[in-house]
């Protein structure tokens, strides 16, 4: 085992702090990585203050993990010291479950192993995350970053980006398809860049008219005001709809636009119950889906897809001893689109 310094919470109501952990010794097929920019996701702040019960203190947030390979275990193949790494939300599955097989880890029957806060099965107790100066992984979880992308602006590729990626890809957005996306936030603004980029037509759901032109700067073809009656009445009937919205909103206002067997993937997280109109589904046969992340491959598929079109996130690179500030602006909606922090700032 060795030390490590990390960022980290020792109870719900204490900001985010310096503190040491522990990470354990290479097993054969383990890599250590040291982490040069860990992305802030706002499960992180929910975690880290307790909002959805169950979070085991002290905890070390971060799950969009970028840096390099500094040690590698005698058996690994998938790696060379120096090698660009990534590391998402998931770092072990059984293996073995139908979803694992198909290679599909994030829906793993038994339980996968998150980056944080899940049971170490090395070291006992639970797992900590990116907000350190670095981590030990299985080689099989972790992703070859390609050499051409920002490596601050990779970062929330290993979480928002995928979790954007992926219904885009099982829903088949590309050339011919309306895709609609409702909020332009984290998540929102990379799914705009992946729907584009796939050849859709990209229609853009905001409340805020000030995120109309950055809407367009990202590669939106269209721009609905939510909030406008009338442009909502007007809009042209869609294929797929992805919503990123992780406040209680009326989903029922977009299943009116769906085309008959068209969509709605809610891949953001309302703390409340959705209200769902049977009727507008039944009309049309429209469909509610829900998608979460992706698995290892289709992880590193993305990858490979934002290294050929050049997609990154938006950020803004902040100082480890800032991420208590970031967290309250996170939860204004402060940020512009992505907080990334600089684990060098951890050495200071």
């Amino acid at each position: 085992m060795t030390n490590t310094k990390a960022i980290g919470s020792y109870a719900t109501e204490k900001p985010l702090e310096e503190l040491t952990i522990q990470r354990r010794a290479l097993t054969t097929h383990d890599v250590e990585i040291d982490i040069n920019f860990c992305g802030i996701c706002h499960s992180d702040l929910h975690a880290a203050r307790n909002e959805w019960g169950g979070t085991k203190y002290p905890i070390v947030p971060g799950h969009e993990i970028v840096g390099r390979i500094a040690k590698a275990g005698t058996d690994v193949t998938k790696f060379k010291i120096g090698d660009l790494a990534a590391v998402g939300c998931i770092i072990d599955s059984c293996r073995d479950c139908d979803p694992c097989k198909e290679g599909l880890e994030q829906f793993c029957e038994p339980g996968n192993t998150i980056v944080f806060g899940s049971v170490d099965k090395h070291l006992g107790g639970h797992t900590f995350g990116g907000f350190s100066s670095n981590i030990v992984v299985d080689e099989n979880f972790v992703l070859h970053v390609p050499e051409n992308l920002n490596l601050a602006a990779a970062a929330p590729l290993l979480c928002a980006g995928i979790t954007v990626y992926s219904p885009l890809m099982h829903w088949k957005a590309g050339k011919g398809k309306r895709i609609g996306i409702i909020g332009i936030g984290g998540l929102g603004h990379l799914a705009i860049k992946f729907a584009k980029a796939m050849g859709a037509e990209v229609t853009v759901f905001s409340t805020s008219k000030a995120k109309v032109a950055d809407a367009h700067r990202l590669g939106a073809d269209f721009v609905v005001l939510s909030t406008d009656a009338e442009q909502m009445k007007r809009q042209p009937k869609l294929d797929l709809i992805i919503d990123t919205v992780s406040a209680n909103h009326n989903v029922n206002d977009y299943f009116r636009i769906l085309k008959v067997d068209g969509t709605l993937v809610i891949v953001g997280l309302p703390a409340e119950q959705l209200a769902v109109g049977a009727y507008n589904l039944v009309k049309g046969r429209k469909n509610f889906a829900g998608s979460n992340i992706g698995g290892i491959a289709e992880t590193q598929e993305m990858l490979e897809f934002c290294a050929l079109h050049n997609i990154t996130a938006d950020i803004e690179i902040i100082q480890a001893q800032e991420i208590n500030e970031a967290f309250d602006r996170l939860e204004k909606g402060d940020v512009h689109y992505r907080f990334v922090v600089d684990m060098a700032s951890l050495k200071q």
